[in-house]
């Protein structure tokens, strides 16, 4: 966008009235954005800590109910308050393992407790039926750290 045109007025007075008013919309602008960045950095520290707050209580009613409970954080949120990993168990041969949040190809806005149905465990991939997976909880680290390739 092109700076605004301000005619230069013909009196000296005039002109300084201008350079001065000028100077102060620079000052305050530079002061705005300066405030507006310090709210912005509060305002995601806050977001960042309610989306950690939903996860964990969400990981909580999961531990009392036993079941995957709608509404479930979306994949973003659980990314963005510090629980990036899903742990899971297959239905099949009870192996628990962890799934990368921030690595799947589903859309971040999908909620957590709509991939119980799409997971699938590595070790049953190729039987038969396709067992599904229980979701477990969320988890800010691997607690199933692969051993191999």
């Amino acid at each position: 966008m092109a700076p605004k045109y301000h005619p230069t007025p013909l009196s000296g007075s005039g002109r300084k009235a201008l350079t001065k008013e000028l100077g102060k919309a620079r000052a305050m602008a530079s002061i705005l954005a300066a405030r507006s960045a310090e709210l912005r950095t509060k305002g995601e520290a806050l977001i960042r800590q309610a989306n950690k707050l939903l996860c964990e209580s969400w990981n909580e009613r999961m531990w009392s109910d036993g079941e995957p409970i709608a509404p479930s954080p979306a994949i973003d949120q659980a990314v963005n308050g510090g629980f990036p990993w899903l742990e899971i168990m297959c239905e099949r041969c009870k192996t628990s393992s962890d799934v990368d949040l921030a690595a799947l190809k589903h859309p971040r806005t999908h909620f957590v407790h709509d991939l119980a149905t799409r997971l699938r465990c590595r070790k049953c991939t190729n039987a038969s039926g396709r067992p599904s997976t229980t979701l477990l909880q969320l988890a800010g680290q691997p607690r199933h750290p692969r051993t191999g390739p």
